[in-house]
C-alpha cells in the first residue's frame, strides 16, 4: 500500500464512503524529526474504535503505534486534537499510513493530519488552555451570580441561563480534551458521546432562555409549543447519539443536527415577536447572541455536510459562547436593572396611590379614614381638638364655592404652620378639622385661635373658628367614640356661647 498509492481514492470526499474499516495514506511528507525540533503527528479526534499508525522513513524503516482499548484517548490534547510524538531519526519521514477500525465516518475518516514541532504543539496547547480556562472561569462566575439572583428574585430566565451555562461548562470540559486528561481510562468514543449529550442539554436550555429572556408578554401559541418541542428535542437528540450512536451513529447524528436546526429556526419568530411587542431587551439579545446564532448555523451546515469540516467551525460553539458570556453578563445586569427600576416605579406608584387615598385633595391634610388609622391605638392620654369654621355657609354665599375652597386651603395651611410636626391634623369633612396630640404636649387653644384670626382671607373676609377640646385614652374604637362625642359636645357649647372661642369638657361627658 505504501509503494502503490495509486490504489487509494483521493478525490471522493471521505464521508461518502460510509462506516467501516479503512486504510488512509498521507501525501509525501519529507520532514525530519531532530533533537532540536522533534516532530509530532497531529490529527482531529473522530468516532472510531481502534487506530494503528504506520510511519515510513526514507531509509525504509517502519515505526508503528496501535491504540489501546480506549482508542486514541492517550493521544488527546487540548482542542481534542490527537498528538503522536514521532521518534527522532536522521532519515526523513516519507509517509504516514493510518489503519482505522470501525470508523463512523460522519464527517471523515482521518481529519486534518499534519506534522508539527513539539514547540508548535506546546504553543497550541497553551492557547487552547487560555481559551477554555477563560470560558470555564466566566461561566462558573456567571452561574454563581445568576443562581444567586434567581434565589433572590425568582425570574425564570436566570435559572434557564444557569442551566445553559452549566451544560456549556460541562461541554467545554469534555470537548476540550481536558476530560481525557482527567479520566484517562475513558474511551474516546465515550468522551464524544458526552459531547453530544451536553451540547444537547445546552441547546434545550438555550431554547427556554430565548423565550423567557423577554418580558412576560403574549406570543403566538404555536411558537410557545414549538419552543417547548425544540427544548425537548435537542436534548433528546444528544441523548440518542450518546445512547444509540454505536448502533447507527450517522442516523443519530443527523437527527441531532436537525434538532439543532429547529432550535435556530424558532429564534427568528421569537425575535420578530419581541420586535413587534417593542421589547426593551431585543437589542441586548441581538448584541449577545448574534455571533452564537451565526456560528451555530455554520456548525449545523457543517454537520449536514453542506460546508466542509474545519477545526474552528468544530470549536465555534466554545468561541461564540465565550463572547456571549462576556456580553450576556452586561445584558443580564441591564435586565436586572430594568426589573429593579420597574419594581421601584411600582413601589412609588403604590406609595403615591396610598398617599392620595389618605390625603384630602383640597387641603392636603389627612382625611378622616387616614386620621383614624393613625390615631386609634395610641398609648397614654391624648388631647383631641375639633375645630369648626364659624358661619362657613355665609362665607360660601359671599365668596362662592371657589372662594370657600380657597378659605379652606388657607385655613389648613395656617394650622400646619401654627402647630408642631408631632400634631396629627385632619379635615374630618366640610369645614370641620381635627387635631390630636399627646396630652403631655397639649396645645394652647386660645393661642391657636389668635393665630387663626390673623390669617388673611380672600377679599379680606373675616373668618373665625370655634374649638371643642377633650383629653382621654385612645386605645380602641370605643375610646375614640367617647373622646369624639365629648369633644363634639364641647364644640357645640363653644358655638352656642357665641362662636370664636374654645370650650373644654372632661372625658366621657355626653
Amino acid at each position: 500500500m505504501l509503494h502503490h498509492p495509486e490504489a487509494f481514492d483521493c478525490t471522493t470526499p471521505q464521508h461518502r464512503f460510509g462506516a467501516g474499516h479503512y486504510w488512509v495514506l498521507t501525501a509525501p511528507i519529507d520532514r525530519r524529526s531532530t533533537f532540536t525540533a522533534p516532530l509530532v503527528l497531529r490529527f482531529a479526534s473522530v468516532w472510531q474504535d481502534r487506530l494503528t499508525i504506520h510511519i515510513e522513513y526514507a531509509d525504509g524503516v517502519m515505526k508503528s503505534w496501535s491504540s489501546p482499548a480506549t482508542g486514541i484517548t492517550p493521544l488527546i490534547q487540548l482542542g481534542a486534537f490527537a498528538q503522536l510524538p514521532l521518534p527522532v531519526r536522521e532519515p526523513a519521514v516519507r509517509r504516514v499510513l493510518f489503519h482505522v477500525e470501525n470508523a463512523a465516518n460522519i464527517r471523515g475518516i482521518v481529519m486534518d493530519p499534519r506534522l508539527a514541532t513539539q514547540a508548535d504543539s506546546a504553543s497550541a496547547n497553551l492557547a487552547m488552555a487560555a481559551l477554555f480556562a477563560f470560558l470555564a472561569g466566566i461561566s462558573l462566575a456567571l452561574i454563581v451570580y445568576n443562581f444567586a439572583l434567581w434565589c433572590a428574585m425568582g425570574h425564570r430566565f436566570q435559572l434557564h441561563y444557569c442551566m445553559l451555562l452549566s451544560a456549556m461548562l460541562a461541554y467545554t470540559i469534555t470537548s476540550s480534551g481536558a476530560f481525557a486528561w482527567m479520566v484517562p481510562a475513558i474511551a474516546n468514543n465515550d468522551r464524544l458521546r458526552l459531547n453530544y449529550l451536553f451540547i444537547g442539554l445546552a441547546g434545550g436550555a438555550a431554547a427556554l432562555f430565548t423565550r423567557s429572556f423577554f418580558e412576560d408578554q403574549p406570543m403566538p401559541r404555536w411558537l410557545d409549543r414549538a419552543t417547548g418541542i425544540v427544548a425537548a428535542a435537542v436534548p433528546l437528540g444528544g441523548f440518542s447519539v450518546a445512547a444509540f450512536g454505536a448502533l447507527n451513529l450517522r442516523l443519530a447524528d443527523m437527527l441531532h443536527s436537525l434538532a439543532c436546526a429547529g432550535l435556530l429556526a424558532i429564534v427568528v419568530p421569537t425575535l420578530w415577536g419581541a420586535w413587534r411587542q417593542r421589547s426593551n431587551f431585543l437589542w441586548l439579545f441581538a448584541l449577545s447572541w448574534t455571533a452564537p446564532i451565526l456560528l451555530a448555523g455554520t456548525r449545523v451546515l457543517a454537520a449536514l455536510r453542506i460546508l466542509p469540516w474545519n477545526f474552528w467551525i468544530d470549536n465555534s460553539t466554545i468561541l461564540s459562547m465565550g463572547a456571549e458570556a462576556l456580553l450576556s453578563s452586561l445584558a443580564v445586569a441591564y435586565r436586572i436593572k430594568f426589573l429593579r427600576d420597574e419594581r421601584d416605579a411600582a413601589i412609588t406608584r403604590e406609595v403615591v396611590a396610598r398617599r392620595l387615598a389618605d390625603i384630602d385633595p383640597l387641603t392636603g391634610l389627612l382625611n378622616r379614614r387616614a386620621f383614624l388609622q393613625q390615631a386609634i391605638g395610641r398609648t397614654g392620654r391624648q388631647q383631641l381638638l375639633l375645630i369648626d369654621i364659624d358661619h362657613f355657609k355665609r362665607v360660601n354665599e359671599t365668596l362662592g364655592h371657589d372662594g370657600g375652597d380657597e378659605v379652606l386651603r388657607l385655613f389648613a395651611r395656617a394650622l400646619r404652620t401654627a402647630l408642631p410636626a408631632s400634631v396629627l391634623i385632619a379635615r374630618m369633612g366640610g369645614e370641620e378639622f381635627a387635631l390630636l396630640v399627646s396630652a403631655e404636649c397639649s396645645i394652647d387653644p386660645e393661642q391657636l385661635l389668635s393665630r387663626l384670626r390673623t390669617v388673611r382671607m380672600p377679599f379680606d373676609v373675616r373668618v373665625t373658628a370655634s374649638i371643642g377640646i377633650c383629653a382621654g385614652p385612645l386605645a380602641n374604637d370605643l375610646d375614640w367614640k367617647s373622646l369624639y362625642r365629648t369633644a363634639d359636645r364641647a364644640l357645640f357649647e363653644a358655638k352656642a356661647a357665641g362662636r370664636d372661642r374654645t370650650r373644654t369638657m372632661d372625658y366621657g361627658i355626653a
